[in-house]
């Protein structure tokens, strides 16, 4: 297994950003000049976008290695790249839009088809993208979200008698929380292989969640973000104060 998760509180989301941005940016210097492509999967909900502004302005945007840079995302909702539900059009319109990043390096989930195919869809083009003999690259950066019911990405609790899933995207369609999820995600098992895996979790209605990650009974299948294990990478949670409220070893 990797290391233990690295864990920072910081008093407001401006200072967590600020780190995050300054931490994404070095690690995507270094994968580009070690390997000269870095691979990073992005995050939807409302989290993330202060921070895709932050890296689309000065003084990160004149040093981030954009041309060797790949985008991806953790999950899709099951709409098309224009409806706001979207997480392909979250990133495009606060990041990607405003960046020189290669079109031809923008790895989108099309959820425009249905979950089973755009799930398949997916799994091909991740599989374009790795060494010989791999089934998917291995991401350098995966951003990731916590909901208040502890799921991330698509991967919902509940799972109690169900394994884990062995290919490294599913459909998500089964009714969750009264509603379908009809959802497209990666797996544990791509999240797993990543070099670095960064969740940002920011508000109070998530304190409950962060603690049971953290601190609670390991029951992977009904704590969604327990199932995100780096095999031989880093795990860093990046907490604003509210959303820490419940930790008790800080």
């Amino acid at each position: 297994m990797g290391e233990s998760p690295a864990i920072k509180v910081f008093p407001k989301k401006v200072a967590l950003d600020v780190f995050a941005a300054a931490t994404i940016l070095e690690l995507a210097i270094s994968a580009a000049n070690a390997r000269g492509i870095f691979h990073f999967v992005l995050s939807g909900g409302g989290t993330p976008d202060s921070l895709y502004e932050r890296l689309a302005s000065s003084p990160i945007v004149e040093r981030f290695p954009w041309e060797a840079s790949h985008f991806y995302w953790g999950d899709e909702r099951a709409v098309p790249p224009i409806e706001v539900g979207s997480n392909y059009r979250q990133a495009h319109e606060t990041l990607l839009s405003k960046v020189p990043a290669n079109e031809a390096n923008i790895h989108r989930i099309k959820g425009e088809l249905n979950p089973q195919q755009a799930a398949e869809d997916y799994a091909n083009q991740l599989l374009e993208q790795a060494k010989p003999g791999f089934d998917w690259p291995r991401f350098d950066v995966v951003l990731l979200g916590v909901g208040a019911d502890g799921h991330t990405a698509s991967l919902f609790p509940g799972l109690e008698n169900q394994e884990e899933p062995k290919q490294p995207v599913m459909p998500v369609t089964a009714h969750y929380g009264g509603r379908p999820a009809n959802r497209i995600s990666l797996t544990p098992v791509i999240f797993n292989s990543a070099r670095n895996i960064i969740f940002l979790v920011t508000g109070v209605d998530k304190a409950s969640a962060v603690a049971a990650s953290l601190e609670g009974e390991y029951v992977p299948l009904q704590k969604p973000t327990q199932r995100i294990r780096a095999q031989n990478g880093q795990v860093f949670w990046l907490l604003d104060e509210a959303a820490a409220g419940q930790l008790s070893n800080l």
